[in-house]
């Protein structure tokens, strides 16, 4: 079995992915527009036996001055998946070895161990990973809810009797008022975009997470041929703005929001419908939407679910690595918050240190 750990300017990431089914979220260019993001060093793991193959993009923090301004003892790290659904690629021999799976998660995390990497949380891919959670304890691999997808083979008629009554009737009703979506080039549409995207989240009062700067989307920009800008309009006013990225067959919802102008008339109804027809129709087979905030079936999940039957599982992967830092890690931040320990432990934030309350 062999083990590397590769950075994005290495060849072998691209050599890598051109063997296996990947969404845009596995790409290095991805992976350091994420790193940049977060101040974080963008690495990608692959294990290897013959033909099978385990491969993982990751963020590496540094957890010395993350832990609310406690200095920790010696550097300490931890890993995360980059913004969407990255996950694990696999071949499809390796996807049948149960025991390849088991032991390059065993290998994976002496590796990190061995790094000083304390912990991993990496969320899987609804559509590439949907089987893992059968195959791994609950103990590493977690489902955490439902996304939504739009299956792009059924014919139009069936995908439009999957669309529920009442998106229905909005989505015909902006069309009959004069709405109408189209896809633009996102480069020259960024402004549009971001001063939207930022109203929204204003409005329904998202956490710092969600919010993206100006640099962010400038750099997502140069991937132009896999990402796709949906707006509709009314009377040459954009009433809602979507991005959406394309790799590998599978339409991606990534970004968008609404003005709140427009809000009543529901204008993001016309755009999924636009969006799932146009991917169709560019040879996609599953348009994916995504859950709900946290993967709560909350009111963003109940709107996704308007458009489609076809439900994934969301699992997210979480592994400690090395046990006396995470606990070290954990006993610091308890201190700091002025409570008990085990408090952090019983949350359902992983990891545990990084838990504000």
């Amino acid at each position: 079995m062999k083990i590397k750990i590769i950075d994005v300017a290495d060849p072998l990431w691209l050599e890598t992915l051109i063997k296996l089914r990947h969404d845009i979220y596995h790409l290095p260019e991805y992976s350091l527009l994420e790193a940049n993001r977060i101040q974080a060093v963008p690495e990608a793991i692959i294990i290897s036996d013959h033909d099978k193959i385990f491969f993982i993009p990751y963020l590496l923090r540094s957890c010395d001055i993350g832990i609310n301004g406690e200095l920790t003892i010696g550097q300490i790290f931890d890993i995360i998946s980059p913004y969407g659904y990255s996950g694990i690629l696999l071949s499809e021999t390796a996807m049948q070895s149960v025991d390849f799976l088991n032991l390059a998660i065993q290998q994976l995390k002496e590796v990190l161990k061995s790094r000083k990497i304390c912990s991993a949380f990496l969320r899987l891919h609804p559509i590439l990973n949907q089987k893992l959670s059968d195959i791994f304890t609950s103990e590493i691999c977690q489902v955490n809810g439902n996304t939504v997808s739009i299956n792009l083979k059924l014919s139009e008629a069936e995908i439009w009797q999957q669309t529920k009554p009442e998106h229905r009737n909005k989505i015909n009703r902006c069309k009959r008022r004069g709405f109408q979506a189209k896809i633009v080039n996102f480069k020259h549409n960024i402004d549009n975009f971001m001063a939207i995207y930022e109203e929204t989240m204003d409005r329904v009062g998202a956490s710092k997470y969600f919010y993206f700067d100006d640099n962010y989307f400038r750099q997502l920009s140069l991937l132009e041929e896999l990402i796709h800008l949906c707006i509709v309009e009314q009377d040459n006013q954009i009433a809602c703005v979507g991005l959406f990225t394309e790799c590998s067959g599978i339409v991606q919802y990534h970004l968008g929001g609404t003005k709140s102008d427009f809000l009543k008339e529901a204008p993001s109804k016309l755009m999924f419908d636009y969006v799932r027809f146009w991917a169709k129709e560019h040879g996609n087979e599953v348009l994916h939407l995504g859950g709900g905030v946290g993967s709560a079936e909350d009111n963003l999940y109940r709107f996704k679910a308007g458009f489609s039957q076809q439900r994934h599982p969301f699992s997210t992967m979480r592994l400690i690595t090395d046990e006396d830092n995470y606990y070290h890690l954990v006993n610091l931040q308890a201190k700091y918050l002025n409570i008990h320990p085990e408090q952090l432990l019983k949350s359902e934030f992983f990891p545990a240190y990084r838990a504000s309350h």
